[in-house]
């Protein structure tokens, strides 16, 4: 995949580009990032172009750690809690 299909906004571009930006503004840009990949591109492989592209070199930014953060797996789910979760009762 290359940086054009990864980042057709140049979205994570610029925020390599902001001097100071925060751990929280970084994920917002990649919500918004996330919203505008077109369908067809596969999300993981995408990251992983940004992170090759811009994160190498500045693996301290917040946008790396966001990044870097979306390719790892979620936890499992686990049961909620309250009354319904402790009988097994469905709701």
């Amino acid at each position: 995949m290359n940086l054009t299909e990864a980042d057709p906004k140049g979205l994570v571009r610029e925020s390599y580009r902001i001097e100071g930006i925060t751990l929280a503004e970084c994920r917002s840009i990649f919500i918004d990032w996330a919203l505008s990949v077109p369908s067809g591109i596969s999300v993981p492989d995408a990251v992983r172009t940004l992170v090759a592209e811009y994160g190498q070199d500045v693996a301290d930014h917040p946008m790396t750690a966001v990044l870097t953060e979306a390719l790892t797996a979620p936890d499992e789910p686990r049961r909620r809690g309250g009354r319904a979760g402790r009988q097994g009762l469905s709701g």
